[in-house]
């Protein structure tokens, strides 16, 4: 077993619990998430809760990349790259992250990237950045969009409803590795993750149901 497994394990007794505790949880189409093998998952972004959610969201361990300035935070730093989160600089090329990204999913692991690149202010998903698309061309794996909702309005003491919505396993193997294929792969995972996003509004609308199955 690798050691992230070993982290991950202790992790979801320990971080997990406290996410269920303070976090009302509801997650569909987990089962859609491929069990082994590297896979990117497209993930958007409303709030730092989003991290640890989609962590108790996910059936197996998932690599983040964060920004370095959260690195940075004494303690968080430390914490995060415990469990396998890696720094990438926003707003400029930063190749060591593209490299450790490939890796991570050349190493079978999943690799979870807030495509966005920041938090969505307005409360609704923006547009999907190409790096997920990137890697997945590159190291032909599968990305695995998935939308969240809720934590844009969860706050401590209201405990607002969190959702979380996995889509099927998009392939690219007709796309070719560069611009022209990052852009096509981008708008496909990102009418993805926003298809996601009004199912889990819809569902929330409807008292989130137990058994309700995300789009296809």
């Amino acid at each position: 077993m690798k050691r992230l497994d070993v982290t991950w394990a202790v992790g979801r007794v320990t971080i997990g619990a406290a996410v269920e505790l303070l976090v009302p949880l509801r997650v569909y189409g987990s089962e859609r998430v491929p069990r082994k093998g590297g896979v990117v998952l497209a993930l958007n972004h409303f709030s730092w809760l989003d991290p640890p959610v989609f962590g108790k969201a996910s059936p197996r361990p998932v690599r983040f990349m964060a920004k370095i300035e959260l690195h940075r935070v004494k303690l968080i730093g430390p914490l995060i790259r415990t469990f396998g989160t890696f720094s990438v600089r926003r707003g400029e090329t930063d190749r060591e992250a593209v490299r450790l990204m490939r890796q991570c999913v050349q190493g079978g692991d999943a690799l979870g990237l807030f495509v966005e690149g920041t938090r969505q202010r307005e409360g609704v998903p923006g547009e999907a950045m190409p790096g997920a698309a990137m890697v997945a061309l590159h190291e032909h794996v599968p990305i695995v969009p998935a939308a969240i909702h809720g934590t844009q309005f969860w706050k401590p003491g209201n405990f607002e409803p969190v959702s979380v919505a996995w889509g099927r396993p998009l392939t690219f193997a007709g796309l070719p590795a560069n611009a022209k294929g990052y852009r096509e792969a981008s708008a496909e995972v990102q009418r993805e993750i926003h298809g996601l996003w009004r199912f889990l509004v819809d569902a929330h609308a409807l008292g989130r149901p137990r058994h309700a199955s995300p789009p296809a």
